[in-house]
């Protein structure tokens, strides 16, 4: 049994008539009439009960027509799922945050692919340092990260989501917690909370900005994501320069000030340089056309995002 032969059957099962079946074929009758005999003898068994008004089909039919409908719906569903995932509009996408960027825009990011793919489903890695994600990048054990470059090696790809300034984190008992604004030389002598990858793209900027500032940082204590780093400052274990978006995750405690001469750090989203797959492109083209990449024609454009 051929599936054209389900279908040639299942137009005069839906017709009841050959020759208004055969039109919406596209074929002669005569061999849509001998296909559908055809069938009936490899089955074994009538199909249609024939008479010069009408056709109508038999018991075996009518459980044919059944079958035949679950079949070539499997089939049509099939042929559309391969064409969606070809054209990566259905599938999977494994996509990593770092630090606070989990809160700053992984709703946006998240909220866009919804909208625009729902067909596409986002596997979540939050608080995930840059080293990490290029790793993973790299081993294929993510598709996308959203990080903070300078990125190991060079087989990724990377574009830029904002740039922001490095902002500090003390305790609320601290000295400069009343200060409206702190220099860099103001920290000479602080105790500092750094992350504990030695790679972090923000532990390079913080030892950038103090050395520009001539001295280098007393690292007092090493924590291994954003959530532990601000619990150690709340407990008055030291302090830290973090990114400006970090401001997003307040704990009682935890006091921020602008630091006039800090450096900035960037904020980009990766991906593996080399044949990106048709979903991943499909994700990043609906990214770019909502305004989130900070070259994107749409940036500047009032959000189509309703507030809730």
């Amino acid at each position: 049994m051929e599936l054209r032969h389900l279908r040639y059957f299942a137009a005069v099962a839906e017709t009841r008539h050959f020759g208004r079946a055969a039109e919406r074929l596209h074929i002669a009758q005569p061999a849509l009439s001998q296909s559908v005999r055809q069938l009936e003898n490899e089955l074994g068994a009538p199909l249609f009960t024939r008479t010069t008004r009408q056709v109508s089909l038999t018991p075996a039919g009518e459980f044919l027509y059944d079958e035949a409908q679950r079949v070539l719906g499997a089939v049509e569903d099939s042929v559309r799922g391969v064409q969606r995932i070809a054209g990566g509009r259905l599938g999977l996408v494994r996509i990593a945050f770092t630090g606070t960027a989990a809160f700053t825009h992984l709703p946006r990011i998240a909220r866009t692919v919804k909208r625009d793919l729902p067909g596409v489903a986002l596997e979540i890695h939050a608080d995930l340092l840059t080293p990490a994600q290029s790793a993973g990048l790299r081993e294929g054990s993510l598709d996308l990260g959203v990080l903070r470059p300078p990125t190991s090696g060079d087989q990724l790809t990377t574009r830029t989501i904002e740039i922001e300034p490095l902002v500090l984190a003390v305790p609320a008992d601290h000295h400069l917690a009343t200060e409206p604004v702190v220099a860099m030389a103001d920290l000479r002598t602080e105790h500092f909370v750094l992350y504990a990858d030695s790679h972090s793209a923000v532990n390079e900027a913080v030892v950038r900005s103090c050395r520009e500032a001539g001295f280098a940082p007393h690292k007092e204590h090493e924590a291994p994501g954003t959530a532990v780093l601000l619990a150690l400052i709340a407990a008055g274990l030291g302090v830290a320069l973090v990114p400006a978006s970090v401001r997003a995750v307040p704990l009682a405690g935890v006091v921020f000030r602008d630091v006039v001469d800090a450096a900035t750090i960037e904020l980009a989203v990766a991906w593996r340089a080399e044949s990106p797959s048709p979903l991943v492109r499909t994700v990043l083209a609906s990214l770019d056309a909502a305004g989130l990449f900070a070259d994107s024609p749409a940036a500047s454009a009032p959000s189509r995002e309703v507030s809730r």
